[in-house]
């Protein structure tokens, strides 16, 4: 069957009933490794093509469909065609030059790859792939377009008629009918890093971690696209193109294009892709949404992602649609808001908070249904009540709400309380989950410590569905550095140690934003903060909300509860030996230390001293 990304049960509504059925032809009647995508903008004009179908040997086609019986269509040229949808007349552009023109777009967007065309001979600087446009009439024959003119016009190699795509139809003719609209095929077949790079450019919403540049969407002053200014060093107009081009996985894509309206809850690992779900959902969304409507809401408990997640729509324009809050600060906004008593400072201010919030919504003082949309990341990290509270917010008109969670990274233990269901609090997913085992962001190497420290509370264990399974992490495959673990005499000398390593780093290329030191406590942090120092390392101590800056080129010093949800190239985690702390069990030092170790995308630097038991699982 073709993987549809774009799923039935999510493009249905806004799909004519000759969409639908093309689409299901197309699912049933193309091998798996055919890739279908439906309504997507693509290429640097992001147009709209119905379809575009994408196959490592066969190349990619853009399809148009018409709805358009035999009877509407009143005269056609080869460029425009006079129909009368409905007894009102229209004039069109000729189906297959719509077809062609989105083709030519995502052709010219691609050629500007040096890794995605010809490198020399006749057909130097053209797609080393095939590519093809046509048109699917639902609603004619292919005998009625013989009879009608309609091939005077259109090629016949670029039509399927709608007695073409029956049920009933055979898979390989039904295919051949696709292929027949190639205008030449070679044999050629796309590498999976080729794959990406074609994705990449076609999809620029999956990139994940894109550049600043808009490297193939810089038009001319007529509007177009160029593909000129491609260097033999593999430039486009100076700009360096990335060696790989990140983007999501084909599970993550599909999950974020086609998660429709109501409740849904996904379960993932850590670097599993959950938060640049979140982040497509909430941009998706918000670009949709009716002027004037309610604005999106994204909260977290974890105040540095909050900030990190904030910048990201900032600079997406999103601001204003899309309001990212910290669970307590969205909390007293709301009190405030609404004219609504704060509790006095004491020892349980946030508790109290949150507790006369639920009072003052419970009698109407704060109105429920705030938000077109609720998203909750690291939705492990709150209690019952609170998911209770945020999940009323959604206006049940919209009804879209999304909760993320991992629960082998539920630091807090807040939403173990017994008999804990997202039913019971108000979240109707049953029926509407997904679970992402994949962990994309970390090596093989660093996924492998973190496991090994932490294999006590990672040990699987299934649920229902409308509870929290506890996920074990299924590495990608990504080869890298081992973690470096360097045992040392005392804390002063792994903080001078991890110092030198972060300065020995930047003298390599490596910038100061990609580097941070995670810390249990405040002690370890005030030591590597002094050891940075004397070193004369940039560096900023996260010690309160608000002191957390993403965009600021510096050593980020972080406690290992408040890096959830972040990640850096490189990380550092001092102290280890440390652990676990006197008033704090084996599980929970153990579960810190895999939600610090897996923050580290590329490096891995573990220092010990003293003889905690956590520094002596890793057998230094």
């Amino acid at each position: 069957m073709g993987t549809l990304i774009t799923a039935l049960s999510s493009a249905a509504p806004r799909m004519t009933p000759g969409e639908r059925r093309l689409a299901e032809r197309l699912g049933q009647k193309l091998d798996d490794d055919y890739l279908v995508w439906f309504d997507v903008p693509i290429g640097p004009m992001r147009t709209h093509p119905d379809f575009v179908v994408l196959h490592p040997s066969r190349g990619v086609l853009i399809l148009e469909t018409k709805d358009w019986s035999l009877g509407i269509v009143q005269r056609v040229t080869r460029e425009l065609w006079d129909i009368a949808p409905a007894g009102r007349h229209k004039r069109v552009i000729n189906p297959v030059l719509q077809a062609r023109h989105g083709a030519h777009d995502v052709v010219r967007a691609l050629e500007r790859d040096p890794q995605l065309v010809h490198g020399s001979g006749a057909h130097e600087g053209k797609l080393a792939f095939p590519w093809g446009y046509g048109v699917v009439f639902t609603k004619i024959t292919r005998a009625e377009f013989e009879r009608s003119g309609l091939a005077e016009v259109i090629d016949g190699h670029a039509v399927i008629c709608s007695d073409e795509m029956t049920e009933s139809v055979d898979p390989e003719v039904f295919q051949e009918r696709l292929w027949r609209m190639f205008p030449q095929r070679f044999a050629a077949k796309l590498t999976l890093p080729q794959l990406d790079r074609v994705r990449w450019i076609m999809f620029p919403d999956v990139r994940v971690n894109p550049p600043d540049a808009a490297l193939f969407e810089a038009p001319e002053a007529d509007g177009r696209p160029t593909h000129e200014g491609v260097r033999g060093d593999g430039t486009v107009e100076g700009i360096q193109l990335p060696d790989v081009m990140k983007v999501m996985d084909l599970q993550q894509e599909q999950l974020a294009r086609s998660l429709g309206s109501g409740h849904r809850v996904v379960h993932g690992v850590a670097g599993s892709g959950k938060t640049m779900i979140l982040g497509y959902r909430a941009e998706y969304l918000a670009k949709v949404a009716a002027p004037g409507a309610k604005p999106v809401l994204v909260v977290c408990f974890n105040e540095p992602l909050g900030a990190a997640l904030s910048a990201t729509f900032a600079a997406k324009g999103l601001s204003d649609r899309v309001h990212v809050r910290h669970f307590h600060r969205w909390v007293r906004q709301q009190l405030v808001a609404f004219h609504q008593s704060l509790p006095p400072d004491g020892p349980n201010f946030f508790d109290e908070l949150v507790e006369h919030l639920i009072t003052a919504v419970d009698r109407g003082q704060v109105p429920r249904a705030q938000y077109s949309a609720v998203l909750i990341d690291e939705g492990h990290d709150f209690r019952a009540e609170w998911l209770r509270l945020v999940a009323q917010m959604v206006d049940p008109e919209t009804n879209n709400l999304l909760v993320l969670y991992d629960d082998a990274q539920n630091i807090y233990e807040r939403s173990k309380a017994r008999g804990f269901s997202f039913k019971s609090v108000g979240i109707q997913a049953s029926g509407r989950t997904t679970i992402l085992r994949v962990n994309y962001r970390n090596t093989t190497q660093i996924l492998r410590l973190a496991q090994r420290v932490a294999a006590e509370i990672l040990a699987p264990h299934d649920s229902d569905e409308d509870g929290a399974p506890l996920l074990g992490p299924i590495s990608c495959g990504r080869d890298g550095e081992e973690p470096e673990i360097r045992r040392l005499p005392t804390l002063g000398a792994e903080a001078a140690y991890v110092a030198q390593a972060l300065a020995a780093a930047a003298r390599d290329g490596r910038a100061w934003s990609d580097m941070a030191v995670l810390c249990h406590d405040t002690a370890v942090m005030d030591a590597c903060a002094g050891a940075l120092r004397r070193l004369r390392v940039p560096h900023t101590v996260r010690r309160r909300p608000g002191d957390f800056r993403p965009e600021a080129d510096t050593v980020k010093i972080l406690t290992m509860r408040v890096s959830k949800g972040l990640e850096f190239p490189l990380v550092a985690i001092p102290g280890l030996g440390r652990l676990p702390a006197p008033d704090e069990d084996d599980k929970d030092a153990a579960r810190l230390f895999y939600v610090a170790a897996t923050r580290a995308t590329e490096q891995l630097l573990v220092t010990v001293s003293g003889d905690g038991r956590l520094g002596q699982r890793l057998a230094v």
